[in-house]
């Protein structure tokens, strides 16, 4: 064989072989919350890529990416921590590593994976690569070596996570630069029963909405020794809460521009507030409990779905005028709403329905859907690249 035709060849099987290599940046996955199963799917052309099954409970499951979007890391409710290879559609790795789980996070340089536990209440830390347990950080609080559940964890600038204690009423921050011995920082008393929480995209605010009483507690993570402050502590006073049929994910609050969009616990209304000075300007009246509230990546429209009885409609607010300019009936079971990268479209799931439904946001009209059993989170690797998740 000539160097010629040995040069062809070797360059035919290079093209042959990269024929089948692709990038990561248009894929994700959507949870089957009812068969604990993930569908890889990608939103260039709305394909459905694989299907994975064997991931456990995943009635309340979340989802975080490996820096260059090939690793998911899915947390069920079971305390199942997954580790997932979307190029070759199937778990890399699964480990149970408590007994009811929340939700995690990956840190800011890619090496940690954190989990947050009900039981036992606490935070535990794995290595991204292996998923070997590096540190553990039970959540104790009182007298009585009490421990609470962990909600709200974020991964923050300075590599930390920022989480809250649902019982103790705390917000605990946990440097992580040497993860075998986490550095942890308590706010004690921030409020009553704080049930969830969000980072500001700047990754310099955390906060935690309260489920016990009325407000919010912030914390200034650019400041910390100032400690946690209150705010909107008079939303709501004397008035009488509706029944909660499910409470606001508030990682889908929403921030457009210099206000932000909250969703009120309890009643039919959207908060609008000025992250300037984190004051109330207005409320929004709309069709329901708010469950997300999630703005496109232009930041114009904000779109809003919603709790029991309500839970087949989504409403859209301009951020400009604060007013709802379209009511759309997705159909019945509309779970969680994910917007592709650049917001031309948003992927939503309608669970009771068995299929995920594509709109396009210029037209809000539906111009795609994808057969799925029971979706309920829809998870894009776009989020590899965003911190507070």
């Amino acid at each position: 064989m000539t160097w010629i035709r040995l040069w062809m060849l070797t360059g035919a099987l290079l093209l042959s072989a990269c024929a089948g290599v692709r990038g990561t940046g248009d894929m994700g996955i959507v949870i089957e919350r009812a068969d604990g199963r993930v569908r890889v799917i990608e939103h260039t052309e709305n394909r459905q890529l694989a299907s994975i099954a064997g991931l456990g409970d995943l009635s309340h499951a979340s989802a975080v990416y490996s820096r260059d979007g090939r690793y998911a890391y899915v947390f069920g409710r079971d305390g199942g921590l997954t580790k997932l290879d979307l190029l070759k559609g199937e778990i890399a790795k699964r480990i149970i590593q408590a007994g009811n789980s929340i939700g995690g996070a990956i840190s800011q340089d890619g090496r940690l994976v954190a989990v947050s536990n009900y039981q036992p209440g606490g935070v535990r830390i794995f290595d991204a690569g292996s998923l070997e347990l590096v540190a553990d950080i039970p959540a104790y609080f009182g007298s009585n070596g009490e421990r609470s559940k962990v909600v709200g964890l974020v991964d923050a600038p300075g590599e930390r996570f920022v989480f809250s204690l649902f019982d103790a009423g705390e917000i605990w921050i946990a440097e992580v630069g040497e993860p075998e011995r986490p550095q942890i920082t308590r706010f004690r008393d921030v409020g009553k029963q704080p049930y969830d929480a969000l980072l500001t995209p700047d990754g310099r605010y955390y906060l935690a909405g309260l489920f016990g009483e009325d407000g919010l507690a912030m914390l200034d993570l650019w400041m910390p020794e100032r400690g946690v402050t209150r705010i909107f502590g008079d939303y709501g006073r004397g008035a009488k809460k509706l029944p909660v049929y499910k409470m606001p994910h508030l990682e889908g609050w929403a921030m457009a521009g210099d206000l932000a969009f909250v969703p009120a616990v309890g009643r039919h209304e959207v908060l609008v507030i000025d992250s300037a000075d984190w004051t109330e300007q207005r409320r929004i009246p709309v069709h329901g409990q708010p469950i997300f509230v999630m703005a496109q990546p232009a930041g114009r429209h904000v779109w809003v779905n919603f709790a029991l009885p309500h839970n087949d409609t989504i409403q859209v607010i301009d951020t400009v005028s604060l007013e709802v300019v379209r009511t759309l009936k997705p159909g019945r079971g509309v779970l969680h709403m994910e917007f592709t990268p650049r917001g031309e479209q948003v992927w939503i799931s309608v669970r009771d329905e068995d299929r995920v439904a594509v709109y396009d946001t210029s037209s809000f009209r539906q111009v795609d859907q994808l057969a799925v059993q029971t979706p309920s989170g829809i998870f894009f690797t776009s989020r590899a690249n965003r911190i507070g998740l």
